[in-house]
C-alpha cells in the first residue's frame, strides 16, 4: 500500500506545483488587454481574406512517419537491456525482429507510394 501512497503524494505535489505556478503568473504577470493584442493572427501575419485554406496532406504523412519511428526508438531502448538476459535473449530477439520487420515493411510501403519525397 505504501507504493500507492507515494504515487498519490507525487501526483498531489505535481498538482499543487502547477496550481501555485498558475496563481503566481496570474498575480505577477502584467495584464494590458490592448485592441492590438486581442486581434487574431497566424504565425505573426495578420489574417487577410477568408479563413478557409487548403493544406497538403503530405505534412500529415511526415508527422505520422515521425511518430512511428519515435515509437520504434522507444521500444528499442528497453529491448537492448532485456537482450542481455539469458532467459529472454533469443525470444526477445525474435520478437524485435518481427517488430522491426513490420516497421521496415511500412517504410517500404511509404517509399513505394512516394510519401518520402519532399517535393
Amino acid at each position: 500500500m505504501s507504493g500507492y501512497v507515494a504515487v498519490a503524494a507525487v501526483l498531489g505535489a505535481g498538482v499543487l506545483l502547477v496550481a501555485a505556478a498558475m496563481s503566481a503568473r496570474r498575480l505577477l504577470a502584467p495584464h494590458a488587454p490592448l485592441p492590438a493584442k486581442l486581434t487574431t493572427y497566424e504565425s505573426g501575419v495578420d489574417p487577410v481574406g477568408e479563413g478557409w485554406a487548403q493544406t497538403k496532406v503530405r505534412y500529415f504523412v511526415f508527422s505520422f512517419l515521425y511518430v512511428v519511428f519515435a515509437v520504434d526508438a522507444i521500444y528499442l531502448f528497453p529491448w537492448a537491456l532485456v537482450l542481455r538476459d539469458a532467459d529472454l535473449g533469443m525470444a526477445s530477439l525474435a520478437e524485435m525482429g518481427v517488430f522491426i520487420g513490420i516497421v521496415v515493411l511500412g517504410l517500404a510501403h511509404a517509399a513505394r507510394r512516394g510519401f518520402l519525397r519532399w517535393v
